[in-house]
């Protein structure tokens, strides 16, 4: 069985079924939406798939692949999954268990504003890896943000089919873009939303509810030495410090784009 749900459809272009800054706000890192978020998707989630739920024994839940720094998605999925730990307790079935797939990721384009093929083609060269005896023949949920061409979920099931996993495997989207006649660009539209330039970071990465993500750190790497020298001025030493350990475990030193930025940071 492969399916896929969205909670939301996007159908038209000046019409979204969501709130745009706060999808914005989660995208950079605020994880009081992605709570958010996660509780109104498993809502949706359950009404339409509650007796497969109970009816497996063993449900492993997945997010996005990354390698070190997580994805925003990896924080929708972290609150769908304690969503759905409650509806098994509740149940009398015991907890899902949580797997990983993992990334090396080399390019810093970002592919938001990308078609399908373009999509496919820019992550054709990174590496995965999935732990197959972990999650074969198991029902596998794949929690992802947005569905926008579907180059993630045609990558996945290029990974499962690499790696010969069987078993029960839904994809599970916030959101999706239903009307294809809409330019894949919009998700760009949605991603900066609330986000224009260093001062939305800087109240992002000093809001209540922050924890760094690809995306942001990203951004961040990528900002000119001006702006950059701004925003660590503008962060406390601790965040300046998590900035560089995480930039560095996902190897971000060796990219020239964010080497000069990565250098910059004081470390104490």
């Amino acid at each position: 069985m492969n399916k896929s749900y969205s909670l939301h459809k996007i159908i038209e272009k000046d019409n979204c079924p969501f709130k745009e800054k706060e999808y914005s706000r989660f995208k950079f890192g605020d994880k009081f939406y992605a709570e958010k978020f996660a509780k109104e998707l498993f809502a949706g989630f359950v009404d339409q798939y509650s007796d497969l739920l109970l009816s497996e024994e063993d449900i492993v839940i997945l997010p996005s692949p990354f390698l070190s720094i997580p994805t925003a998605s990896n924080f929708l999925c972290y609150f769908f999954k304690k969503e759905l730990n409650s509806f098994l307790f509740k149940n009398g079935k015991k907890a899902s268990i949580e797997s990983k797939i993992y990334r090396n990721q080399t390019y810093v384009t970002d592919y938001g504003n990308l078609d399908f093929n373009e999509r496919v083609n820019l992550i054709s060269n990174d590496t995965y890896y999935i732990d197959r005896n972990f999650i074969n023949d198991k029902l596998c949920i794949f929690v992802d943000d947005i569905k926008i061409t579907g180059s993630h979920e045609h990558t996945v099931n290029k990974i499962l089919h690499q790696y010969n996993v069987t078993g029960n495997f839904i994809f599970v989207y916030f959101a999706e873009l239903a009307n294809k006649e809409i330019h894949p660009k919009i998700e760009n539209h949605y991603n900066y939303f609330d986000v224009k330039n260093v001062d939305d970071i800087i109240s992002i990465v000093n809001s209540e509810h922050f924890q760094y993500n690809t995306r942001i750190v990203k951004f961040i790497l990528s900002l000119n030495e001006n702006e950059f020298s701004i925003l660590v001025n503008n962060i406390s030493s601790k965040k300046s410090n998590e900035l560089f350990h995480l930039a560095i475990s996902n190897n971000y030193h060796q990219i020239l784009e964010y080497e000069t930025n990565i250098n910059l940071i004081k470390i104490d």
